[in-house]
């Protein structure tokens, strides 16, 4: 039997069918590598140079509303546009290619400018969730829009240019790659079984009790088996479903409190401003999608301390991804500080 604290080992993602490198005694390494500046939280509501903040002027000359809960617009330099025609492009049978359609959104989660989602009550944060659900069933009506993917990159370490809190929607024609691979292993597993992927896997983990940092009656966040990211985490709906539209006030506020309990946990494991990209997976709309199950991703770079983090290079660019401290140490740190 394998020792997951001792031996070296890979895991199965099994909602991506990918592995994970696991080698737990390359912690007592020394670092010798690069520090980061520790971010420092601006403790100001209004910001008269920051684009986001209420009746501040953008960079294409449009003024913000002056906005008093959540605010939200069409990015100003979006990846995608909305467009009506098809072209391709093939130059034999190997160099393919084919216009994308979509539409990027910038949501504004306050009008305060120093407010994260640790710092922010649970009534914003409710807020927030119930614009994400009106913009997903908007956005699923506009023609050719497959999947929508709600996203926050939070913290300079994670490119995020901008400090006020705000996240962004991609909603696009092609349903991206890691979408694809999670639809199928969601539908396999339903084919044979009377509950989801995720259902199985998060009842196994309730039993052991070994990854769970947070649970109420409608959530549970926990360190995913197969992480990657060193405090990776998941915040998993218990009961299963394609998207986040069929929350009812209760789920909205027990998924608030979830959202705000891992942050508060983040915010205090090195005493900093955690850097995070977040992301809510959820099913390609306008599809069946048998056994979906959406939720909702954290990936924080931090490693073992507020100024070093994890760098996806070398072995991880050209094998498989691969982590030092094992998913179990990284939850019982976690653990101790909810």
């Amino acid at each position: 039997m394998i020792d997951l604290q001792k031996d070296v080992h890979t895991r199965i993602n099994i909602l991506t069918n990918e592995e994970v490198l696991v080698s737990p005694h390359r912690t007592q390494r020394p670092w010798e590598g690069k520090l980061e500046k520790k971010e420092e939280k601006k403790e100001i509501t209004f910001d008269e140079d920051c684009y986001l903040c209420p009746t501040n002027i953008r960079a294409n000359g449009k003024i913000n509303p002056n906005y008093k809960d959540v605010f939200v617009f069409t990015n100003d330099f979006s990846a995608l546009t909305l467009n009506s025609y098809t072209k391709t492009y093939k130059k034999g049978v190997l160099l393919k290619a084919q216009t994308e359609t979509g539409i990027c959104k910038v949501i504004c989660y306050s009008p305060n400018h120093s407010l994260t989602f640790s710092s922010m009550t649970l009534d914003n944060i409710e807020q927030v969730i119930k614009c994400w659900i009106y913009e997903f069933k908007e956005l699923s009506q506009l023609p050719n829009i497959n999947n929508i993917q709600i996203f926050e990159n939070k913290g300079k370490m994670m490119g995020c240019s901008n400090p006020h809190p705000h996240g962004q929607i991609w909603a696009q024609q092609t349903i991206p790659s890691i979408i694809k691979k999670k639809t199928k292993r969601f539908k396999k597993h339903a084919e044979y079984n009377n509950e989801t992927l995720l259902e199985a896997y998060i009842n196994q983990e309730i039993e052991l009790k070994e990854r769970i940092i947070y649970e109420n009656p409608d959530f549970v966040v926990l360190v995913p088996f197969w992480a990657v990211w060193p405090f990776e985490t998941m915040l998993i709906p218990k009961k299963g479903s394609k998207n986040i539209t069929t929350l009812n006030n209760d789920q909205i506020s027990s998924f608030a409190k979830a959202i705000k309990t891992i942050n508060n946990i983040y915010d205090k494991l090195f005493n900093t401003n955690f850097p995070y990209s977040m992301g809510i997976h959820q099913a390609p709309v306008n599809e069946k999608n048998k056994g979906w199950h959406w939720h909702m991703i954290f990936n924080p770079p931090l490693l073992r301390s507020a100024t070093i983090k994890k760098f996806m290079v070398g072995y991880e660019m050209f094998g498989m991804p691969q982590r030092d401290i094992t998913p179990e140490k990284a939850a019982k740190m976690l653990q101790k500080l909810l």
